[in-house]
């Protein structure tokens, strides 16, 4: 494979080094930029949008800087595009966190808060929020599960989970307490609710397929 640039967006919003060094570990001859420069962004090969956090500060952060309209050009010009937990929530249409914010826009859904008295039918013990650990993913076919088992576990960290719009955009699923659509395509844009670089074997194949995608569904 030829040498190629991939970016990791960075807006301000935690610790990338475990995304890029993930990314680097996956790609030993590819140039992994953690950046906030927009050029280095647009001239590179693929890009990774991360965040943790909560949604209004992201958002803020993104608006400010002027990144929400850097990854839509980005989505926009065909090369591939991870966007992973808050980046994952950023692309969708609205989160109900921190009273209702407007995200993105460039998946269509909503961010649900799990609430404060989540249980599994017919279970007393009440589910601990934010849902914190692994938990089986449900794959719809994609080139980015390649070589990763159907109901392979990936870690999570999140108090808000995702509902595409449209179910024809939904790759991968998980349940806690409620159903979860936590792996969204949508042509050359791949986005997840869990960290990849958090998830031992799994994980870092889907990175690797990443690296490897060409953006095609």
């Amino acid at each position: 494979m030829m040498s190629q640039t991939i970016a990791v967006i960075d807006y301000g919003m935690g610790n990338l080094h475990s995304v890029a060094s993930a990314l680097q570990h996956v790609a030993p001859d590819a140039r992994v930029l953690v950046t906030a420069d927009p050029a280095q962004v647009a001239m590179a090969d693929r890009v990774v949008f991360p965040g943790v956090g909560a949604i209004r500060d992201c958002m803020a952060e993104i608006r400010r800087l002027g990144f929400d309209e850097l990854v839509r050009a980005q989505v926009a010009s065909g090369k591939p595009v991870l966007g992973v937990c808050v980046g994952m929530q950023a692309l969708m249409d609205s989160s109900e966190e921190n009273g209702g914010v407007p995200c993105m826009g460039l998946l269509p859904g909503q961010v649900h808060f799990f609430g404060h008295d989540l249980h599994e039918p017919g279970a007393v013990e009440r589910l601990k929020v934010p849902h914190m650990g692994w938990n089986q993913v449900t794959q719809v076919a994609h080139p980015l599960w390649h070589g990763i088992e159907d109901l392979s576990r990936f870690y999570f960290v999140h108090s808000y989970y995702v509902r595409a719009a449209s179910t024809g955009q939904v790759v991968g699923r998980c349940h806690y307490g409620v159903d979860c659509d936590v792996a969204l395509a949508q042509d050359n844009l791949f986005a997840v609710q869990f960290h990849p670089e958090k998830s031992h074997a799994p994980g870092l194949q889907l990175l690797r397929n990443f690296v490897a995608w060409k953006g095609q569904p």
